[in-house]
């Protein structure tokens, strides 16, 4: 298997190669034009380089990723063709974090790191591959701060294996090098990966409070308690659990995980309390259905003085709508301007769009998109269509199914529940036709899972998946269940899917 692996990957390489030389031959001189050795070998080193930066950044074999890899290439040409320190990536401008800025102006290695960061804060990939290659260029590809940047950037923007590449490939690490792969990981809530590598890493150095701040991340995403748990037990043997932002995670991840009363303690507990304490605290009642408690912790919070923000005020909200607290949700949502100077966002409205299909009152939802200040989004026709569907109003449905569609045309959600909705009311041929279209754009669903965790690990369960080496004891035991159910004088519902 290995070798037939090499064996790919060396024809691939081989391809890469060519392209760049193609690309590159459309010019006037051809590519190893002078009959100097020493010039043969300054163009056989670039290109060794250029390739390097190719394997960090190949795509997937997507339309869009070959859009890019086009781009890429185009880069590369660039960079193989410039012999001068005044390599440009495109029209000259002195600021520093714009990738189009003549490589003589990166004095050192503090202005491209802040570059290489800014691009990553801004999921600029274009740009970020831009200053990589600046960074070959000029030697500072091998500085532990310029990796480290780069490792960030590309986690950042989404491309993990190039940033792993990366990171490999540094001659030294530092801890923000295995913070940055640890948080690109973290972001993908790919918790075992992370945990891995934080365990390599403690051969080596002392993770900083920001490398628990990325473990609790990837532990709050993947609902993984018992490892968060863990990493809340090292926090405070480290002394790092007084830090606010480490509180203020352990807080999500006690709450996203299920444990309220353990989040509860360490808010109570905790010295200094910021917005975002008093955010994540509501918040997590709010995903729980407290809506009282959430209620009662908002007005302690203005009570105490604390300013809320637009983030206090979604959490409020969206208690009110998970309770169903309609009223509450009305008073709530109008104070935000009158009485706290904060103006709604998509968010906001749709908590109450939301609040108000809940509760049966499509036409006031309805009137309520209409009054908007701002247009709906995709998600506000959506929360509108699945309250249609709930409460069986076929011709409100059918607008917000229509409106959305015209802003997300390949939702297969929003086609389904259209198809839903006519078969509630039994119009079938709505149904069919619906189906029928699906159909032909090819627009499938994607399956949804579900995940627990069971002595540390935590198991996956996607719909239409049988890879699980212990599906045929869970279906026995979903079986017996089911027929015990039946002895109790109840029919389980059994739904199969198409």
């Amino acid at each position: 298997m290995n070798g037939v692996l090499l064996q790919a990957c060396v024809s691939f390489r081989k391809k890469l190669s060519q392209s760049v030389l193609q690309i590159h031959s459309s010019h006037s001189k051809p590519f190893f034009s002078s009959p100097k050795l020493t010039r043969t070998t300054q163009k056989t080193k670039k290109l060794q380089n250029a390739l390097r930066v190719i394997d960090l950044i190949t795509p997937k074999p997507s339309p869009a990723a070959r859009h890019r890899r086009q781009g890429h290439l185009r880069l590369i040409q660039d960079f193989l063709q410039s012999d001068s320190d005044h390599f440009t990536f495109g029209s000259a401008s002195s600021d520093p974090t714009n990738p189009r800025v003549k490589i003589s102006t990166l004095f050192d290695e503090s202005v491209l790191s802040h570059a290489i960061s800014s691009c990553g804060s801004s999921r600029n990939l274009h740009g970020g591959v831009q200053y990589h290659c600046a960074a070959m260029r000029i030697g500072f590809i091998s500085n532990v701060y310029i990796g480290s940047s780069l490792v960030s950037f590309y986690g950042r923007c989404g491309e993990l294996q190039s940033a792993y590449k990366l990171f490999d490939e540094m001659p030294v690490r530092n801890v923000v090098s295995w913070t940055a792969i640890i948080s690109g990981f973290a972001q993908t809530w790919q918790v075992d990966v992370c945990l891995q590598l934080f365990s390599e890493m403690r051969n080596f150095l002392e993770p900083n409070d920001f490398t628990y701040a990325s473990i609790l991340s990837a532990c709050t995403g993947s609902g993984a308690l018992g490892h968060g748990r863990s990493a809340h037990c090292q926090t405070i043997r480290t002394g790092f659990d007084s830090y606010i932002h480490i509180a203020n995670a352990l807080i999500s991840m006690y709450c996203k995980c299920g444990d309220v009363k353990d989040a509860l303690y360490i808010f109570e507990n905790l010295d200094g309390r910021d917005n975002v304490s008093w955010n994540s605290m509501i918040a997590g009642y709010a995903q729980h259905g407290l809506a009282l408690q959430a209620v009662d912790l908002f007005e302690e919070m203005k009570r105490q003085r604390v300013k809320p923000d637009a983030i206090t005020l979604l959490g409020v909200l969206s208690s009110c709508r998970h309770a169903g607290l309609v009223k509450e949700g009305r008073l709530y949502f109008n104070s935000m301007i009158k009485e706290h100077g904060i103006h709604p966002e998509l968010d906001h409205y749709s908590c109450v769009v939301d609040l108000l299909g809940r509760a049966g009152l499509l036409e006031e939802a309805r009137e309520f998109i209409e009054k908007m200040p701002i247009r709906a989004n995709a998600i506000i026709w959506g929360s509108l269509l699945s309250s249609c569907r709930v409460h069986g109003s076929v011709w409100i449905g059918i607008e917000a199914a229509e409106s959305r569609l015209l802003l997300e045309p390949e939702c297969a959600s929003t086609h389904v529940q259209l198809a839903n909705l006519y078969a509630s009311v039994g119009c079938w041929d709505g149904a069919a036709r619906m189906r029928k279209l699906m159909k032909d754009k090819a627009i499938k669903t994607s399956p949804g899972f579900s995940w627990i965790e069971i002595g540390n690990e935590v198991h996956k369960f996607r719909a239409e998946d049988c890879s699980n080496p212990k599906m045929i004891e869970i279906i026995d035991l979903l079986d017996s269940l089911a027929d015990h159910i039946k002895t109790l004088a109840y029919e389980p519902e059994m739904e199969e899917e198409d």
